[in-house]
């Protein structure tokens, strides 16, 4: 995600990061997922299958001393999800999650139904009061995703993103 979409993004979501635990799907070199750390994120989960981008997100947190916070899953994202969608601390169930999904642009043409599948099954999971940030370009139809109408998708060419909230906490 680049720079100018990135603080688009964090905008949106404003003070709601505060609190949460963050989901860096597709992680790359954790941008966003210690950005929300940075914002008063509680702990950051993210999952990155290309290693040694892995090993530059356990650095990068080791240098901001964030590394308690910090669980880095190396490893293919739509396998890990096939399997569970329990990111939750037994601890504290009841945090919102924070999930960024911001794969290669091609993910939503040549593994479209893998992407639509593994942000349905975090929309149902995630704890009310979550938060998502779905990132892709103009291929990329967000109608296709659960509750539609409730996305607020912005351009911000090539990119656009789409904001979902999870109904409040009662």
């Amino acid at each position: 995600m680049k720079d100018r979409v990135r603080e688009a993004v964090f905008n949106l979501l404003g003070p709601e990061v505060a609190g949460t635990l963050a989901v860096d799907l597709f992680a790359g070199t954790g941008a966003l997922g210690l950005e929300a750390l940075s914002r008063g994120a509680a702990r950051a989960v993210f999952f990155e299958r290309h290693f040694p981008s892995a090993d530059v997100i356990r650095r990068n947190a080791r240098i901001l001393g964030v590394e308690t916070q910090v669980e880095v899953v190396a490893g293919d994202t739509f396998i890990r999800f096939r399997r569970t969608v329990n990111l939750a601390d037994p601890s504290h169930p009841e945090v919102a999650w924070v999930v960024f999904c911001s794969p290669p642009y091609e993910f939503y043409v040549s593994r479209r139904e893998e992407m639509l599948a593994l942000v349905a099954s975090l929309m149902a999971a995630a704890p009310a009061g979550s938060l998502f940030a779905v990132e892709a370009d103009a291929r990329f139809d967000f109608n296709l995703l659960p509750q539609a109408g409730a996305w607020d998708v912005r351009d911000y060419p090539p990119a656009r993103v789409g904001i979902w909230p999870r109904a409040p906490r009662a």
